[in-house]
């Protein structure tokens, strides 16, 4: 007890020493600093003027530079010849990437031939998951002496279970992502047979 005491009074005591110097400190820093920004600012720009300037690269030297060089930038203006006959190109060029996708009986058959795919493979992750989750659930024993032996246990069932919830949403969210496709499909004016499969 007395030693908290004489403990809590040296922490006091520290405490408040380096308060003072750090009170004390902190007075004395702003009357050494009598440099304003702008004569700061003037030393710097003076010691840049006096800086020599770096190596300038011109089409002589590039000749020597051996690799391959980098250019960082927009590309130079085309040349008078070439400038002509670029409209030329780039109205041709304009309509075809400012065409829609086709969303035709080909696109909608491979939309939900993928959607379809998805759900069934969730589907049957989900049934493995639950055959797995039938079997490790008849080989546990709720004794906790044999349990102790056995190689399944509580935590084990427990993730497995887990992971047949998770599995049950991944199907619920493929169950509505094909509704929400079959939604596309008849809003887009679509035959809806293209839905079905083949």
């Amino acid at each position: 007890m007395l030693t908290h005491r004489i403990l809590h009074v040296a922490a006091g005591i520290l405490l408040a020493s380096s308060l003072c110097a750090t009170l004390a400190h902190g007075q004395t820093a702003p009357a050494s600093q009598t440099t304003s920004l702008g004569d700061a600012a003037r030393r710097v720009r003076e010691q840049n003027r006096n800086r020599p300037a770096g190596k300038v690269f011109t089409n002589e030297d590039m000749a020597d530079l051996k690799g391959v060089v980098s250019v960082v930038g927009s590309e130079p203006a085309p040349a008078p010849a070439a400038a002509e006959t670029a409209p030329a190109a780039g109205a041709e060029a304009a309509p075809a990437a400012a065409q829609p996708e086709v969303k035709d009986e080909a696109y909608w058959r491979a939309q939900f031939a993928a959607a379809r795919k998805k759900l069934a493979d969730d589907s049957k992750e989900l049934d493995i998951l639950q055959r797995e989750y039938n079997l490790k659930e008849q080989q546990f024993y709720s004794n906790p002496n044999v349990a102790l032996r056995e190689q399944n246990s509580r935590a084990d069932l427990n993730k497995t279970r887990d992971d047949i919830e998770a599995k049950k949403v991944d199907v619920e969210a493929d169950q509505q992502a094909i509704t929400a496709l079959e939604d596309q499909l008849r809003q887009a004016g679509g035959n809806p047979g293209w839905s079905r499969e083949q």
